[in-house]
């Protein structure tokens, strides 16, 4: 996996101060363009008390590796803002955990919030005064610190070179795909919800656990059944913890339907004035790069005309309508969906479950191509090229790779169903199509054309 190294620079270290976060900004985009320390929101936090204690944990989980936990992992949070709300996230360092907190606009009083997405500086000095923050105070927020308010010189700017692997940037893309397939499937409320947290481990090896709904609370089950909801290392939801004494409700999410495995979940606890959720991949040990939710649309040829429409027209919007992006920009439903996956890999879409709608972001990575950071893609576009996949015979297409020939079963409308090859053996498609599934379809869909 390809890493590259970002440099964040910023004007000064963020810090609690009397009543006062600043959080520095480094390298944003915004509606007008780069900028190097933009500005999003300066007022006051209604709830301060919940919403230092969750952006807190955002921080966490961005500082922590819940499989093989060695050495240090730390990415600064994003800071995405979208004109209504604020919304934090980060990846746990092994990649199998995504963090957002959603700060409402019932939750911020002050200037009207502005656009754009930059990362904030959450050092181990702001941590430890978060912790040690007095309750009950009041407490205003600025996102990004006017630069001539600031003394800036030698001794106060800040630089930290961090490692941005591409595994990071898919995982934002994964999770919004993932997510966007998920039904609400429990809501407890605040008491049930802290009984229920407080009864999971806090340390583990990573085993999967299986709930179900019983009244108004969730109950242990010993295998995946009807209305099961899969919890896969239980020990991941240990960041909500401290929060508990400001929980109002507990909402899980998970795929339709009853489970044969396990699958990945998504839990939100709700707070005054906003909500965080954690969403959780399958397995403690399998971060969410390598999912392959997107990869049969990324087969889908985009122009890039088809993509820079759509990113003009997204603009930080909060609820993405993909019906009014047809309407605004002329292209076809099929057009849209397909051209907002492209946007995706390039981590400028998330999904608010809540809001059961993508909304806008940007990343600091170059967009590139899709097969650059898809190999499976790229593997099955080299098939292709190379005239690898055979005819239809019955039910069979072979692709065939070097002095191996993997058979492709094919449904009655020539859809891949399933391969022969040791990537399908052990995933049964449960992380996406290998590379010669992927090759079928690519080609089938050129043949109904």
């Amino acid at each position: 996996m390809t890493t590259a190294v970002h440099a964040l620079r910023y004007l000064q270290p963020s810090a609690l101060r009397p009543r006062r976060l600043d959080l520095a900004t480094s390298g944003g985009a915004t509606p007008h363009g780069e900028a190097d320390h933009p500005r999003f929101f300066d007022g006051a936090l209604r709830h301060p008390d919940a919403a230092a204690a969750a952006l807190l944990a955002v921080a966490d989980v961005a500082a922590a590796r819940y499989h093989r936990p060695v050495g240090a992992a730390s990415l600064d949070p994003v800071v995405t803002a979208d004109g209504d709300r604020l919304r934090f996230e980060s990846f746990s360092g092994c990649g199998g955990v995504h963090a957002r907190l959603d700060v409402l606009p019932e939750g911020l009083d002050g200037a009207a919030t502005g656009h754009g997405t930059t990362n904030v500086d959450v050092n181990a000095p702001l941590r430890e005064a978060l912790r040690l923050r007095t309750p009950g105070q009041r407490l205003r927020l600025a996102v990004g610190t006017g630069e001539l308010a600031v003394a800036v010189g030698p001794d106060t700017l800040v630089e930290r070179k961090v490692p941005l692997p591409d595994r990071w940037l898919k995982g934002f893309a994964e999770t919004q795909v993932l997510t966007a397939r998920f039904d609400l499937r429990a809501q407890l409320p605040a008491a049930e919800a802290v009984r229920f947290l407080r009864t999971l481990p806090t340390v583990g090896r990573g085993a999967v656990r299986w709930v179900v709904p019983a009244g108004s609370g969730l109950r242990p089950t010993s295998r995946p059944g009807p209305g099961a909801v899969c919890l896969p290392g239980p020990e991941r939801l240990t960041a909500l913890r401290p929060l508990l004494r400001h929980a109002t409700a507990l909402r899980v999410y998970a795929p339709p339907g009853t489970p044969a495995a396990p699958t990945a979940s998504a839990w939100e606890l709700a707070l005054p004035g906003g909500r965080i959720t954690l969403t959780l991949s399958p397995d403690s040990s399998r971060g969410f790069s390598g999912e392959g939710g997107l990869l049969d649309v990324l087969a889908q040829d985009a122009p890039t005309g088809h993509v820079d429409t759509l990113a003009a027209l997204l603009a930080w919007e909060p609820r993405i309508d993909p019906a009014d992006l047809a309407e605004d920009s002329g292209l076809t439903p099929g057009q849209v969906r397909t051209a907002l996956a492209h946007l995706a890999t390039a981590g400028q879409l998330g999904y608010d479950l809540a809001d059961a709608a993508h909304f806008h972001r940007r990343l600091p990575y170059q967009d590139g191509r899709a097969e650059d950071r898809n190999p499976r893609l790229r593997t099955a576009r080299a098939l292709l090229a190379a005239d690898a996949v055979g005819p239809v015979s019955g039910d069979v297409r072979v692709v065939t790779v070097g002095d191996h020939a993997h058979h492709v079963r094919v449904g009655a409308d020539g859809t891949a169903l399933g391969c022969t090859c040791r990537w399908w053996a052990r995933h049964r498609g449960g992380r996406g199509p290998c590379s010669h599934v992927l090759a079928v379809r690519i080609t089938a869909g050129e043949e109904q054309r």
